[in-house]
């Protein structure tokens, strides 16, 4: 074979090559979405624009909520949970997974609000706020089986449910936002990797303890409280410790606190805005209980600071301490 001939198969081949690392991505080559989800123009916290598939989720791992920044009960509680979900994660949020919450009201969630928000939970990198066209917001919620057309109305009430999910794998899973913080971060953290992940500590099947049986008042605050709350375990950058509550507040406020908090706030209570003010502004959430789903939950915040109040007198007692001079 000639050198000419030889030179030119070799720049043939040449130009090959730079085509193949220049030509434009496929998104169907990096995941199993293309196609199938709307490639919707959305706008980050930051003021970026990107493409919904293309650049959030092609390839990727991801976690995808839905909530708008004025919403005065579920969504901050939504956030603060998934809050403790990012803690658990920890580094991985933003390197191998990807965390997502996109605007239902555009009109009103600028960058600008987004960014201010995200601030005040204290969110970290890896957790992109997304606003964009309401039209292709609707589109994209349906897509992901997040839209519920029973409940749309002018007050923005939309369906709580999350969805988490590896486009390399095609698989997506549904969850409430409101489950087990631990539990969430080992299913997006874990089980959609399909155990290319080594799971650190983990036990065997025969060593798993059983669930807990709690009560009603107990289930009420893990789900629901635990997120900025303690009972025992000193104040968080979202809310107040509850041990002893029940003692500082009066019954009647505390009832009332628990079932309107956002009333309370827009009338001016002392100690409401004296909460907001001190804890970065994030009112409490109007968590929509029932009478007797408040009726349960101080009654579990008022045992378990009970038993706060007893463990260092047991402690005290079994140690051969005298025991009113231990209560001193």
């Amino acid at each position: 074979m000639s050198a000419k001939r030889n030179g030119k198969i070799i720049r043939l081949l040449a130009g090959c090559i730079i085509a193949l690392a220049l030509g434009s991505r496929s998104p169907a080559s990096q995941g199993m979405g293309a196609g199938y989800f709307p490639n919707i123009p959305l706008t980050t916290h930051e003021g970026e624009k990107v493409l919904f598939y293309d650049d959030l989720v092609a390839g990727k791992t991801v976690a995808i909520n839905f909530i708008f920044t004025s919403c005065p009960d579920s969504c901050p509680a939504e956030t603060a949970k998934l809050v403790r979900v990012q803690q658990e994660l920890g580094d991985r949020v933003g390197q191998d997974i990807f965390m997502y919450s996109i605007s239902i009201d555009p009109e009103y969630d600028t960058p600008e609000v987004l960014k201010a928000y995200r601030e005040k939970f204290g969110i970290k990198p890896g957790w992109t706020f997304l606003t964009g066209d309401e039209d292709d917001i609707i589109l994209l919620r349906k897509k992901l089986g997040l839209y519920l057309e029973d409940i749309q109305n002018e007050d923005n009430d939309h369906n709580l449910t999350f969805i988490v999910g590896n486009d390399n794998t095609g698989k997506w899973i549904k969850r409430s936002p409101f489950d087990n913080p631990k539990l969430l971060a080992n299913l997006i953290g874990y089980d959609l990797f399909g155990g290319q992940i080594f799971r650190k500590n983990a036990k065997s099947y025969a060593n798993v303890p059983d669930a807990p049986k709690l009560s009603k008042g107990e289930y009420l605050f893990r789900t629901r409280c635990e997120s900025c709350h303690t009972i025992g375990g000193g104040e968080t950058e979202l809310g107040p410790d509850l041990a002893g509550v029940t003692d500082r507040r009066e019954p009647a406020w505390l009832t009332r606190w628990l079932r309107e908090p956002d009333k309370m706030l827009e009338e001016g209570d002392p100690t409401a805005l004296q909460l907001f003010e001190q804890y970065r502004q994030i009112a409490m959430p109007n968590l929509r209980l029932e009478e007797e789903e408040i009726a349960a939950l101080i009654d579990h915040i008022q045992l378990e600071s009970r038993r706060l109040v007893s463990r260092p007198l047991a402690a005290a007692t079994s140690d051969g301490g005298d025991l009113n001079t231990a209560s001193q």
